[in-house]
Protein backbone atom coordinates (compact mmCIF):
# COMPACT_ATOMS: atom_id res chain seq x y z
CA UNK A 1 0.00 0.00 0.00
CA UNK A 2 1.22 3.43 -0.82
CA UNK A 3 2.51 5.46 1.53
CA UNK A 4 2.95 9.67 1.88
CA UNK A 5 5.88 10.73 2.81
CA UNK A 6 6.46 13.44 5.06
CA UNK A 7 7.06 17.40 4.00
CA UNK A 8 10.98 16.78 4.48
CA UNK A 9 11.52 13.37 3.10
CA UNK A 10 9.15 14.86 -0.01
CA UNK A 11 10.95 17.96 -0.17
CA UNK A 12 14.72 16.80 0.02
CA UNK A 13 13.64 14.36 -2.26
CA UNK A 14 12.59 16.41 -5.02
CA UNK A 15 15.66 19.17 -4.00
CA UNK A 16 18.48 15.96 -4.36
CA UNK A 17 16.99 14.82 -7.64
CA UNK A 18 17.22 18.62 -8.72
CA UNK A 19 20.73 19.16 -7.19
CA UNK A 20 22.13 15.94 -8.94
CA UNK A 21 20.66 16.53 -11.64
CA UNK A 22 22.41 20.27 -12.21
CA UNK A 23 25.54 18.96 -10.78
CA UNK A 24 25.96 16.53 -13.54
CA UNK A 25 25.13 18.72 -15.94
CA UNK A 26 27.42 21.47 -14.89
CA UNK A 27 30.45 19.36 -14.46
CA UNK A 28 29.18 18.17 -18.11
CA UNK A 29 29.94 21.84 -18.89
CA UNK A 30 32.93 21.69 -17.56
CA UNK A 31 34.40 19.03 -19.01
CA UNK A 32 33.66 19.91 -22.26
CA UNK A 33 32.93 23.45 -22.65
CA UNK A 34 35.80 24.81 -20.61
CA UNK A 35 39.51 24.12 -21.37
CA UNK A 36 40.99 21.77 -19.02
CA UNK A 37 43.56 22.77 -16.64
CA UNK A 38 44.56 21.62 -12.91
CA UNK A 39 41.99 23.93 -11.43
CA UNK A 40 38.95 22.19 -13.09
CA UNK A 41 38.87 19.45 -10.99
CA UNK A 42 39.05 22.23 -8.01
CA UNK A 43 36.01 23.99 -9.48
CA UNK A 44 34.21 20.66 -9.75
CA UNK A 45 34.39 20.26 -6.07
CA UNK A 46 33.55 23.76 -4.79
CA UNK A 47 30.88 23.62 -7.15
CA UNK A 48 29.88 19.91 -4.96
CA UNK A 49 30.19 21.59 -2.11
CA UNK A 50 28.24 24.62 -3.01
CA UNK A 51 25.18 22.20 -3.52
CA UNK A 52 25.88 20.64 -0.48
CA UNK A 53 25.62 23.38 1.59
CA UNK A 54 22.46 24.76 -0.44
CA UNK A 55 20.86 21.41 0.10
CA UNK A 56 21.57 21.30 4.32
CA UNK A 57 20.29 24.47 4.44
CA UNK A 58 16.86 24.04 2.45
CA UNK A 59 16.78 20.39 4.63
CA UNK A 60 17.25 22.60 8.02
CA UNK A 61 14.45 24.89 6.85
CA UNK A 62 12.09 21.66 5.61
CA UNK A 63 12.79 20.39 8.98
CA UNK A 64 11.65 23.34 10.79
CA UNK A 65 8.91 23.64 8.69
CA UNK A 66 7.81 19.67 9.37
CA UNK A 67 8.19 20.24 12.80
CA UNK A 68 5.65 23.26 12.69
CA UNK A 69 3.56 21.16 10.86
CA UNK A 70 3.29 18.41 13.01
CA UNK A 71 2.64 21.19 15.82
CA UNK A 72 -0.04 22.12 14.15
CA UNK A 73 -1.35 18.91 12.86
CA UNK A 74 -1.49 17.60 16.52
CA UNK A 75 -3.55 20.43 17.99
CA UNK A 76 -6.21 18.94 15.00
CA UNK A 77 -6.01 15.88 15.73
CA UNK A 78 -6.13 16.89 19.84
CA UNK A 79 -9.17 19.31 19.46
CA UNK A 80 -10.31 18.61 23.17
CA UNK A 81 -6.94 18.87 24.92
CA UNK A 82 -6.45 22.85 25.10
CA UNK A 83 -4.16 22.55 27.54
CA UNK A 84 -1.47 20.76 25.21
CA UNK A 85 -1.02 23.47 22.86
CA UNK A 86 1.94 25.62 23.39
CA UNK A 87 1.04 29.54 23.11
CA UNK A 88 4.57 30.08 23.67
CA UNK A 89 5.85 28.60 19.90
CA UNK A 90 7.39 30.78 17.73
CA UNK A 91 7.02 29.47 13.90
CA UNK A 92 8.86 30.76 10.98
CA UNK A 93 7.05 31.78 8.94
CA UNK A 94 4.05 34.30 9.86
CA UNK A 95 1.39 32.27 7.82
CA UNK A 96 2.15 29.66 10.27
CA UNK A 97 2.43 31.49 12.82
CA UNK A 98 -0.94 33.12 12.31
CA UNK A 99 -2.44 29.64 11.70
CA UNK A 100 -1.50 28.82 15.13
CA UNK A 101 -2.94 32.07 16.57
CA UNK A 102 -6.29 31.44 14.74
CA UNK A 103 -6.20 27.42 15.68
CA UNK A 104 -5.57 28.53 19.54
CA UNK A 105 -8.36 30.95 19.49
CA UNK A 106 -10.64 28.27 17.76
CA UNK A 107 -9.72 25.33 20.05
CA UNK A 108 -10.14 27.42 23.31
CA UNK A 109 -13.72 28.74 22.25
CA UNK A 110 -14.43 24.60 21.18
CA UNK A 111 -13.15 23.94 24.99
CA UNK A 112 -15.45 26.47 26.30
CA UNK A 113 -18.35 25.63 24.60
CA UNK A 114 -17.52 21.52 25.55
CA UNK A 115 -16.73 22.72 29.37
CA UNK A 116 -20.89 24.84 28.76
CA UNK A 117 -22.12 21.36 27.26
CA UNK A 118 -20.32 19.41 30.49
CA UNK A 119 -22.21 21.72 32.63
CA UNK A 120 -25.66 21.33 31.08
CA UNK A 121 -25.54 17.46 30.42
CA UNK A 122 -24.52 17.46 33.94
CA UNK A 123 -27.42 19.68 34.91
CA UNK A 124 -30.02 17.61 32.59
CA UNK A 125 -29.11 14.22 34.37
CA UNK A 126 -29.53 15.35 37.37
CA UNK A 127 -32.40 16.79 37.08
CA UNK A 128 -33.52 13.61 34.72
CA UNK A 129 -32.70 11.43 37.80
CA UNK A 130 -34.49 13.79 40.65
CA UNK A 131 -37.43 13.40 38.34
CA UNK A 132 -37.13 9.60 38.23
CA UNK A 133 -36.70 9.92 42.30
CA UNK A 134 -39.31 11.72 42.66
CA UNK A 135 -41.63 9.75 40.33
CA UNK A 136 -40.36 6.62 42.11
CA UNK A 137 -40.75 8.11 45.63
CA UNK A 138 -44.95 9.55 44.58
CA UNK A 139 -45.69 5.94 43.65
CA UNK A 140 -44.17 4.21 46.89
CA UNK A 141 -46.08 6.73 48.68
CA UNK A 142 -49.54 6.33 46.93
CA UNK A 143 -49.26 2.98 46.71
CA UNK A 144 -50.32 2.33 50.39
CA UNK A 145 -53.20 4.30 50.11
CA UNK A 146 -54.57 3.41 46.71
CA UNK A 147 -54.33 0.02 47.90
CA UNK A 148 -56.49 0.67 51.01
CA UNK A 149 -58.92 2.31 49.23
CA UNK A 150 -59.52 -0.43 46.54
CA UNK A 151 -59.75 -3.10 49.30
CA UNK A 152 -62.41 -1.17 51.28
CA UNK A 153 -64.30 -0.30 48.41
CA UNK A 154 -64.41 -3.97 47.05
CA UNK A 155 -65.75 -5.43 50.29
CA UNK A 156 -68.37 -2.85 50.29
CA UNK A 157 -69.17 -3.64 46.78
CA UNK A 158 -69.09 -7.45 47.12
CA UNK A 159 -70.84 -7.89 50.73
CA UNK A 160 -74.34 -6.44 50.65
CA UNK A 161 -74.63 -7.32 54.15
CA UNK A 162 -71.65 -6.05 56.24
CA UNK A 163 -73.02 -4.68 59.55
CA UNK A 164 -73.45 -0.80 59.46
CA UNK A 165 -70.66 -0.12 61.96
CA UNK A 166 -68.06 -1.94 60.11
CA UNK A 167 -68.98 -0.11 56.92
CA UNK A 168 -68.96 3.25 58.67
CA UNK A 169 -65.58 2.37 59.46
CA UNK A 170 -64.54 0.88 55.89
CA UNK A 171 -65.71 4.28 54.93
CA UNK A 172 -63.86 6.31 56.96
CA UNK A 173 -61.01 4.41 56.16
CA UNK A 174 -61.51 5.15 52.35
CA UNK A 175 -61.94 9.31 53.70
CA UNK A 176 -58.77 9.19 55.31
CA UNK A 177 -56.67 7.32 52.68
CA UNK A 178 -58.38 10.05 49.90
CA UNK A 179 -57.13 13.08 52.25
CA UNK A 180 -53.46 11.58 52.53
CA UNK A 181 -53.31 11.37 48.40
CA UNK A 182 -54.99 14.88 48.69
CA UNK A 183 -52.33 15.96 51.20
CA UNK A 184 -49.75 14.32 48.83
CA UNK A 185 -51.02 15.62 45.23
CA UNK A 186 -50.66 19.60 47.28
CA UNK A 187 -47.22 18.43 48.79
CA UNK A 188 -46.07 17.82 44.95
CA UNK A 189 -47.38 21.21 43.68
CA UNK A 190 -45.78 23.05 46.25
CA UNK A 191 -42.20 21.70 46.00
CA UNK A 192 -42.50 22.13 41.99
CA UNK A 193 -43.52 26.13 42.49
CA UNK A 194 -40.51 25.64 44.62
CA UNK A 195 -38.01 24.69 41.77
CA UNK A 196 -39.64 26.95 39.40
CA UNK A 197 -39.34 29.77 41.27
CA UNK A 198 -42.89 30.63 41.14
CA UNK A 199 -43.25 30.63 45.09
CA UNK A 200 -43.79 34.10 46.47
CA UNK A 201 -44.05 35.46 49.92
CA UNK A 202 -47.41 36.69 51.27
CA UNK A 203 -46.17 37.98 54.62
CA UNK A 204 -48.43 39.13 56.94
CA UNK A 205 -48.75 39.71 61.18
CA UNK A 206 -50.39 36.82 62.92
CA UNK A 207 -50.23 34.68 66.06
CA UNK A 208 -47.75 32.22 66.48
CA UNK A 209 -49.56 30.52 68.85
CA UNK A 210 -52.72 30.24 67.48
CA UNK A 211 -50.85 28.92 64.52
CA UNK A 212 -49.73 26.08 66.51
CA UNK A 213 -53.34 25.45 68.03
CA UNK A 214 -54.76 25.24 64.13
CA UNK A 215 -51.52 22.76 63.12
CA UNK A 216 -52.71 20.34 66.95
CA UNK A 217 -56.27 20.42 65.68
CA UNK A 218 -55.75 19.14 62.03
CA UNK A 219 -53.44 16.57 63.91
CA UNK A 220 -55.93 15.55 66.16
CA UNK A 221 -57.72 13.50 64.32
CA UNK A 222 -55.01 11.65 62.87
CA UNK A 223 -53.16 10.62 65.41
CA UNK A 224 -56.01 10.26 68.02
CA UNK A 225 -53.78 8.70 71.25
CA UNK A 226 -51.22 10.79 70.69
CA UNK A 227 -49.97 13.72 72.77
CA UNK A 228 -48.77 17.15 72.21
CA UNK A 229 -47.86 19.25 75.12
CA UNK A 230 -47.18 23.10 74.15
CA UNK A 231 -45.17 25.43 76.56
CA UNK A 232 -45.39 29.14 75.39
CA UNK A 233 -43.94 32.03 76.78
CA UNK A 234 -46.63 34.29 75.40
CA UNK A 235 -48.77 34.89 72.18
CA UNK A 236 -46.09 35.90 69.74
CA UNK A 237 -46.66 38.21 66.91
CA UNK A 238 -44.49 36.75 63.74
CA UNK A 239 -44.11 38.35 60.07
CA UNK A 240 -44.08 35.63 58.01
CA UNK A 241 -46.13 34.02 55.37
CA UNK A 242 -48.99 31.70 57.40
CA UNK A 243 -50.06 28.94 55.40
CA UNK A 244 -46.10 28.15 54.27
CA UNK A 245 -44.84 28.90 58.20
CA UNK A 246 -47.89 26.68 59.51
CA UNK A 247 -47.12 23.49 57.16
CA UNK A 248 -43.33 24.10 58.61
CA UNK A 249 -45.19 23.34 61.41
CA UNK A 250 -47.07 20.47 60.40
CA UNK A 251 -44.47 19.03 59.05
CA UNK A 252 -42.01 18.89 62.03
CA UNK A 253 -44.48 18.24 64.59
CA UNK A 254 -46.17 15.19 62.41
CA UNK A 255 -42.52 13.86 62.02
CA UNK A 256 -42.07 13.68 65.88
CA UNK A 257 -45.50 12.15 66.35
CA UNK A 258 -44.58 9.39 64.03
CA UNK A 259 -41.28 8.14 65.22
CA UNK A 260 -42.07 8.87 69.01
CA UNK A 261 -44.18 6.77 71.65
CA UNK A 262 -43.93 9.60 74.49
CA UNK A 263 -45.63 12.70 74.12
CA UNK A 264 -44.09 15.53 71.94
CA UNK A 265 -42.86 18.72 73.33
CA UNK A 266 -43.64 22.17 71.17
CA UNK A 267 -42.16 25.00 73.30
CA UNK A 268 -40.67 28.80 72.27
CA UNK A 269 -37.73 30.12 73.95
CA UNK A 270 -35.75 33.64 73.50
CA UNK A 271 -37.48 34.03 70.48
CA UNK A 272 -36.87 29.88 69.04
CA UNK A 273 -39.44 27.33 68.69
CA UNK A 274 -38.68 24.00 70.07
CA UNK A 275 -39.96 20.36 68.88
CA UNK A 276 -38.74 17.59 71.02
CA UNK A 277 -39.27 14.07 70.81
CA UNK A 278 -37.98 11.07 73.01
CA UNK A 279 -38.16 9.00 70.06
CA UNK A 280 -36.03 6.75 68.06
CA UNK A 281 -33.26 9.80 67.08
CA UNK A 282 -31.70 10.01 63.97
CA UNK A 283 -28.03 9.01 62.97
CA UNK A 284 -25.35 11.66 62.59
CA UNK A 285 -25.02 10.46 59.14
CA UNK A 286 -28.61 10.87 58.29
CA UNK A 287 -29.24 14.75 59.93
CA UNK A 288 -27.29 16.26 56.48
CA UNK A 289 -28.86 13.96 54.41
CA UNK A 290 -32.67 14.34 55.96
CA UNK A 291 -33.16 18.12 54.67
CA UNK A 292 -31.91 17.05 51.03
CA UNK A 293 -34.79 16.84 48.07
CA UNK A 294 -36.05 12.87 47.15
CA UNK A 295 -33.74 11.63 49.43
CA UNK A 296 -34.93 8.48 51.48
CA UNK A 297 -33.33 6.01 53.85
CA UNK A 298 -32.62 2.44 53.36
CA UNK A 299 -34.18 1.88 56.87
CA UNK A 300 -37.76 1.71 58.63
CA UNK A 301 -35.73 4.52 60.83
CA UNK A 302 -36.48 7.35 59.22
CA UNK A 303 -38.89 7.87 56.34
CA UNK A 304 -38.86 11.80 54.87
CA UNK A 305 -42.21 11.48 52.81
CA UNK A 306 -41.49 11.09 49.11
CA UNK A 307 -38.03 13.27 50.17
CA UNK A 308 -39.64 16.44 50.66
CA UNK A 309 -41.00 16.90 53.62
CA UNK A 310 -38.05 18.12 55.47
CA UNK A 311 -36.55 19.61 52.26
CA UNK A 312 -40.10 21.61 52.20
CA UNK A 313 -39.39 22.62 55.82
CA UNK A 314 -36.01 23.82 54.85
CA UNK A 315 -36.79 25.59 51.85
CA UNK A 316 -39.79 27.64 53.14
CA UNK A 317 -37.08 28.74 56.33
CA UNK A 318 -34.60 29.20 53.98
CA UNK A 319 -37.05 32.24 52.01
CA UNK A 320 -37.71 33.33 55.60
CA UNK A 321 -34.03 33.83 55.75
CA UNK A 322 -34.46 31.27 58.56
CA UNK A 323 -32.12 28.36 59.24
CA UNK A 324 -33.46 24.50 60.91
CA UNK A 325 -31.29 23.25 63.51
CA UNK A 326 -31.79 19.21 64.18
CA UNK A 327 -30.54 18.17 67.06
CA UNK A 328 -30.27 14.39 67.60
CA UNK A 329 -28.89 10.94 69.36
CA UNK A 330 -30.23 7.34 68.22
CA UNK A 331 -32.68 6.24 70.52
CA UNK A 332 -32.98 9.41 72.70
CA UNK A 333 -34.94 11.30 70.47
CA UNK A 334 -34.81 14.28 68.29
CA UNK A 335 -35.20 18.46 68.57
CA UNK A 336 -35.94 20.38 65.94
CA UNK A 337 -36.19 24.48 65.95
CA UNK A 338 -35.72 27.76 64.34
CA UNK A 339 -35.73 31.47 65.51
CA UNK A 340 -38.94 32.94 65.19
CA UNK A 341 -39.55 35.79 62.16
CA UNK A 342 -40.80 38.21 65.38
CA UNK A 343 -42.81 41.19 64.54
CA UNK A 344 -40.71 44.20 64.91
CA UNK A 345 -42.11 47.06 67.45
CA UNK A 346 -41.96 50.10 65.68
Amino acid sequence: MFKRPNFHKYVMTRLVTIVVSIFLFITVLFLLLIEQSEHTLTHIVLTAISFALFTFAISKGALRMQHELSTINNYLANLESVNKIDYTVNFFTNELHEINQNLTRVLLEAKKREDLKQKYNAKLKLKNLQKSDMLSAIAHEFRNPISSIMGYSQTLQEDQDIPVEVRLKFLTKIHNNSSKIEELLERVLLWNKFENNEAKLQLETFDIAESINSVLNGLKDKYINRGVVTHKDSHIQVYADKTLLEIVLKNIIENSIKYSQDEVLVSIKNGRLFVKDSGIGISDDEIQKITKKFYRTNTNSWDNSMGLGLAMVKKILEMHHITLKIESKEGKGSTFSFKLPIKSIS
